[in-house]
């Protein structure tokens, strides 16, 4: 296979939820054909050692990301909203780890 050839691929995001964890983490990108060979290639990548559990892929094109530069006016409303802070809420203990 050519460099050309990969290159015209779309770039997907990968993130893997490791044994330990409760949540999937980014752990890089890579060029795939589709969907089914971007998860191949990303546990072939990022699962070596068989940390993981989930392999999630997303293609990066639909990866919609707040900007940098707004990062005040985008985010400093939220900060009167008190009643968004879980110090208001009681977690039943059935509801385990969260």
């Amino acid at each position: 296979m050519n460099a050309p050839a990969l290159k015209e691929w779309p770039l997907w995001e990968v993130f893997v939820r490791s044994k330990q964890g409760l949540e999937h983490k980014h752990c890089g990108s890579l060029h795939a054909s589709d969907a089914r060979h971007a998860l191949q290639m990303a546990r072939d990548v990022y699962t070596r050692r068989q940390e993981g559990v989930s392999i999630w892929v997303v293609p990066s094109a639909s990866i919609t990301a707040s900007e940098p530069d707004s990062k005040d006016a985008f985010f400093d409303p939220a900060a009167d909203k008190v009643y968004r802070h879980p110090t208001f809420y009681e977690i039943p203990d059935k509801v385990g780890h969260m």
